[in-house]
């Protein structure tokens, strides 16, 4: 019996000896691994690795359907007050979301219908105007090449004499090929209606029942944190919905101020300057002074008064911008400091062009929410623990000391 047992010790014993840890020289401890777990440990990392990498490989193949699945985000949260207001005046939400729909869809055929065509045909006129000023021999192109070449920059005003009288025959090429490329203008139209369609759609079902999507996305987390959370996707909601809002009001507020402006000051073309100005408005940081810089070129063409009026103008508008109607629109919407809102511009330009620049604010202004919610949250749980760990001290019995013992 005794031999049996020794026997059924043995391949354990052997086993526990592979894995003991063993205290080699200087008192450093040796782990004996076995090779199958080296491995199997080898396979696991390589698997891991494989599926990381096939999942960001799938997400960039569909990279497009998740731009437009963001954009149907940032509608439906745009959208969703309109909806809401509907509701709550007893119209069905399903209705109250096609009525939605239908609104913007007048207001935009409208701003096309009757602004577009006025504004196409100023925009030409406007180019053969700057086209036929910088051509004159007299007049605001002499001043200016008279003031260049005395600051010694007559080589950069013929730089730009040559490229302006190029223009012409630039842009009658441009709309040749334009015309000419049919099929990539039939494909380019589709792919716009497929995605117009597509953002729609995605938007619509967000809308019709948004507390459903909210409370699966609540499943991720435990009980305790999902108030939070909840807390947390409202500020985004509100903070997305507040500077996209506030973005629109602010330059179309620009564009009528310009617009009224240029009327008055009798300057050509006054609804194209105008638009162009509204829209690079839109562009974060650069947009009012691209915008400006526009107005007072052109304003030099028509007289240097008038371009200095202009820059007056312009240095005004940006101080009231800057410090009245920005913080009065974001101040509830976005809390970001410059260097933040220059970066995140910055990123998003560079990953989505235009549309990532004009997003990457309120994204920008989510993840802060997050982080300082987060930040809070272990500040919290820090200072529940020191006071947990006080209170425990305090309600230790004291242990009593021992009697001096006697010599």
């Amino acid at each position: 019996m005794s031999g049996n047992a020794d026997e059924r010790r043995a391949p354990r014993t052997e086993a526990a000896k592979r894995s003991t840890p063993t205290l080699g020289e200087e008192g450093v401890v040796w782990v004996r691994i076995a090779p199958s777990q080296v491995v199997r440990t080898m396979v696991i990392a390589l698997l891991s690795a494989a599926v990381v990498l096939g999942a960001l490989f799938l997400l960039w193949q569909v990279r497009t359907i998740i731009g437009w699945g963001i954009l149907a985000l940032f509608l439906a949260v745009v959208l969703n007050p309109a909806v809401n207001w509907l509701e709550r005046h007893r119209v069905k939400r399903s209705i109250g979301i096609l009525l939605t729909y239908l609104g913007v869809v007048v207001a935009l055929v409208a701003i096309v219908g009757i602004f577009v065509p006025v504004v196409i045909s100023e925009i030409r006129a406007l180019i053969d105007f700057i086209v036929a000023v910088a051509q004159d021999p007299t007049g605001a192109t002499e001043r200016l090449k008279s003031s260049m070449e005395q600051l010694g920059l007559g080589f950069l005003f013929d730089t730009l004499s040559a490229r302006l009288a190029e223009l012409p025959s630039q842009l009658g090429q441009l709309a040749r090929s334009f015309l000419l490329s049919a099929g990539g203008l039939a494909i380019g139209a589709a792919t716009f209606v497929s995605a117009l369609v597509t953002i729609l759609t995605i938007a619509f079902f967000l809308l019709l029942n948004p507390e459903r999507f909210i409370n699966v996305g609540l499943q991720l987390f435990a009980e305790p944190q999902r108030p939070r959370v909840r807390r947390l996707l409202e500020q985004s909601a509100g903070a997305i919905s507040g500077y996209i809002t506030g973005n629109l009001a602010i330059s179309f507020i620009c564009g009528v101020t310009t617009f009224v402006v240029l009327l008055i000051l009798g300057m050509p073309y006054p609804a194209a300057l105008a638009l162009l100005v509204a829209l690079l408005d839109l562009i974060p940081l650069v947009g009012a002074t691209l915008g400006g810089a526009l107005l007072v070129i052109v304003g030099f063409f028509a007289s240097p008064l008038t371009a200095l009026i202009l820059l007056v103008y312009i240095l005004v508008y940006q101080q009231v911008e800057g410090s009245v109607l920005q913080p009065m629109v974001y101040s509830r919407a976005v809390q970001l400091n410059a260097l933040l809102i220059f970066v995140a511009v910055l990123v998003g330009g560079a990953l989505m062009g235009i549309p990532g620049a004009l997003l990457a604010i309120p994204v920008a202004e989510i993840i802060r929410i997050v982080v300082t919610d987060l930040v809070a949250y272990r500040s919290r749980l820090a200072e529940d623990e020191a006071a947990h760990g006080a209170r425990q001290g305090e309600n230790e019995p004291a242990v009593p000391s021992s009697p001096p013992s006697s010599s």
